[in-house]
């Protein structure tokens, strides 16, 4: 059988043969990114995901009118997150499905599309299982290059159902010693930009206001208490 194989190029250039083995997954998602498109319109955004000149996709556009259209396989790698950085990943499109949201990102997001993007994700969770502090936008990802979704995003509404991590105040104090930029780390924000990342973390939780210190460690320490109270959860099952 061995020799009955048919020589193949590999992609080193390295001769090669082939021989199909029935042990293998397809590419499993354990993130999601969602963007606002930064378009006027859904047709400016779906020339701009589709265009071989312009090199950017995503799994899911979902128009301002709740449409969804699918524009990359879930099993395959769309190239929508670029260079970023989530929890010791440095190759965020590998392990993640991105889902862009038709805004321009200085209007609040239509309700028929929040409903739409809801749904989606409650059919993504049911398929892959991804955990609630792995839906978040690409901002958190790539703070130094990237603001979406804007301010005005509903990560406490989404947070609400599942997706996403949230604490409603009055949150407890952090304790005495805190360290903020360790929490923030412990969460999946890269550590290595540290001022870039804590824009991204107050855009996510405070609407890009300037919250105090103490009002900052408390939701980021709430946080880090919910993310590991999950992971202790899902590893007991």
């Amino acid at each position: 059988m061995i020799a009955a194989c048919t020589p193949l190029q590999f992609r080193t250039g390295l001769p090669t043969s082939r021989i199909a083995s029935p042990n293998f997954d397809e590419r499993r998602p354990n993130l999601v990114i969602i963007h606002h498109t930064s378009d006027q319109t859904l047709a400016a955004a779906l020339d701009t995901l589709v265009s071989p000149e312009k090199k950017v996709s995503a799994h899911y556009l979902i128009g301002r009118d709740g449409r969804i259209i699918q524009l990359v396989e879930e099993n395959e790698r769309a190239w929508h997150a670029g260079k970023s950085w989530w929890g010791g990943n440095s190759d965020v499109n590998s392990a993640s499905l991105g889902i862009e949201l038709d805004n321009d990102g200085h209007e609040p997001f239509a309700e028929a599309q929040i409903d739409a993007l809801l749904a989606l994700l409650a059919d993504i969770r049911q398929r892959y299982n991804i955990p609630a502090a792995n839906f978040i936008g690409h901002a958190d990802v790539a703070p130094t290059r990237k603001d979406d979704p804007s301010a005005l995003f509903p990560w406490r509404r989404l947070a609400a159902q599942g997706f996403g991590l949230w604490c409603d105040a009055p949150v407890p104090p952090a304790p005495s010693g805190f360290d903020l930029m360790l929490a923030l780390s412990a969460l999946g924000y890269d550590p290595t930009t540290p001022e870039a990342s804590q824009r991204a973390f107050r855009r996510h939780f405070f609407a890009d206001l300037v919250p105090s210190g103490e009002a900052e460690n408390a939701m980021a320490f709430c946080l880090w208490q919910k993310k590991a109270s999950n992971e202790a959860r899902e590893t007991d099952r």
